[in-house]
């Protein structure tokens, strides 16, 4: 029996289940997936839950039911790409015949002194639970900092504000206008939302140091009563210590099939892949089903395409607390009340397809 081994519950791994269970699936071929949660977690919606919006049920999705799926809990310690076996914490360990790595990303501190040790993540479900009990046991009028005006900077102060109308939040961008990679509307859009809802937007900022209850931006001290990190991310550090080439940005280089060079039997998904996009929950579905492709193709001894087609992003969606958002899709923006209603209908769409 052939061994396919899945690492992480995440939007990559579940659009391969979804595409090879319950039909599309050899008969010589069975499926193993690692995780540490007994459950998919919907990481896009982690600022909800640290914000005290959306109730930690409201973001889980069960792993499908199947005889051809097994499924291992456990922390990973090491993948032995040798010896083709995932090691776990405890001393077990799961063989694999093709391995799909998706264990994500955490985060990425550039080298600030005390970022890590003194700011709050929503990098996992955990982390994120933790970040709520902070932020929601604050006392009325302490102040947020939340560093990094990405999407998930952008989604945490806003549904931060609608939670908590009483904090004083302070969102700091690198930038000289949030989201300046996309048109100019979409940014005053934001914007205006921000002004309009007493959140204090910090442009062209540049945090040198974390300390508790203490921010440095540039040469200026901001106290803060606490903070969260969202102004980068990398792999996690089991897929650093594999000593794969990797991109600028740490994810690990992989040939047009998905696998990583000079191994066609391990591919990366996801926030590990290195990829001309920025990682978000599409490009891991798109990448998943470029390697089930791959895989039925290999599984028959079948040729491989010669050129793979590019992946194709169709754009974005954010939310601005639960009643406002903004949506950019081929070239075109929409924002408001409708562009909520988008996003909330994509939500219910993949819960129901994964569900």
């Amino acid at each position: 029996m052939r061994k396919l081994v899945l690492l992480g519950g995440g939007y990559g791994n579940m659009r391969i289940l979804l595409r090879l269970l319950p039909n599309n699936l050899p008969e010589d071929v069975q499926i193993t997936l690692v995780d540490r949660a007994p459950f998919h977690s919907l990481k896009t919606d982690f600022y909800a839950l640290a914000a005290g919006t959306t109730p930690e049920k409201h973001i889980r999705v069960s792993f499908p039911e199947n005889e051809r799926l097994s499924i291992v809990y456990g922390e990973i310690e090491k993948i032995d790409t040798v010896n083709k076996a995932v090691l776990l914490e405890g001393g077990n360990s799961v063989a694999y015949d093709d391995l799909v790595i998706g264990l994500g990303c955490e985060d990425k501190y550039h080298g600030v002194p005390g970022a890590d040790e003194f700011s709050y993540s929503i990098q996992t479900m955990a982390k994120s639970r933790e970040a709520y009990n902070a932020l929601c046991g604050l006392p009325s009028g302490s102040v947020v900092g939340i560093v990094g005006a990405g999407l998930s900077g952008i989604e945490l102060a806003s549904e931060l504000r609608e939670s908590r109308a009483d904090l004083k939040i302070k969102l700091f961008d690198r930038g000289a206008r949030i989201l300046k990679d996309f048109p100019e509307r979409l940014s005053n859009y934001v914007k205006k939302w921000f002004d309009n809802n007493d959140v204090e937007v910090i442009a062209n900022s540049n945090i040198t140091k974390v300390e508790q209850h203490m921010l440095h931006n540039h040469e200026e001290q901001i106290p803060v009563d606490a903070v969260v990190w969202t102004a980068g991310i990398q792999p996690v550090k089991v897929v650093r210590d594999l000593g794969l080439e990797s991109d600028r940005t740490g994810r690990v280089v992989i040939t047009q099939y998905m696998n990583i060079p000079n191994d066609e039997h391990v591919y990366v998904v996801g926030d590990c892949a290195a990829s001309q996009f920025g990682p978000s929950a599409q490009l891991a579905e798109e990448q998943a089903e470029h390697i089930v492709r791959i895989l039925k193709l290999r599984w028959k001894n079948e040729a491989l395409p010669e050129k793979m087609p590019e992946i194709k992003l169709k754009g974005f969606m954010g939310s601005l607390g639960k009643k406002q958002g903004f949506v950019y899709l081929a070239d075109k923006t929409v924002t408001g009340r409708i562009a909520r209603l988008m996003k909330s209908g994509l939500l219910w769409m993949y819960k129901r397809q994964n569900g």
